[in-house]
């Protein structure tokens, strides 16, 4: 358990980056498996569309440290490719 104040609040500032990085490391799971769906219904369009809503929300998620810069990347690549592999 913390003793001092400045322990204390280093707690505090702990716990709520935790819930904040969570919420967006959920959210861009969220988007990522959106794309992933419409890929399995093998519908190319609805895929596009969801690749176009998750790239950012990755790409946001890498500069503020919660993934790798070249994850996101390399996810993005994965996705579009499938993409493309349905026409």
């Amino acid at each position: 358990m913390a003793n001092t104040s400045s322990a204390k609040k280093a707690i505090r500032q702990q716990e709520r980056r935790t819930a904040v990085n969570k919420n967006r490391r959920s959210r861009m799971r969220t988007t990522v498996k959106k794309v992933e769906a419409a890929i399995a219904e093998g519908n190319q369009v609805a895929a596009s569309e969801a690749l176009r809503a998750a790239q950012p929300e990755l790409m946001s998620n890498a500069q503020k440290g919660i993934l790798h810069k070249k994850t996101a990347s390399r996810k993005i690549s994965r996705l579009s490719a499938r993409i493309k592999a349905l026409a």
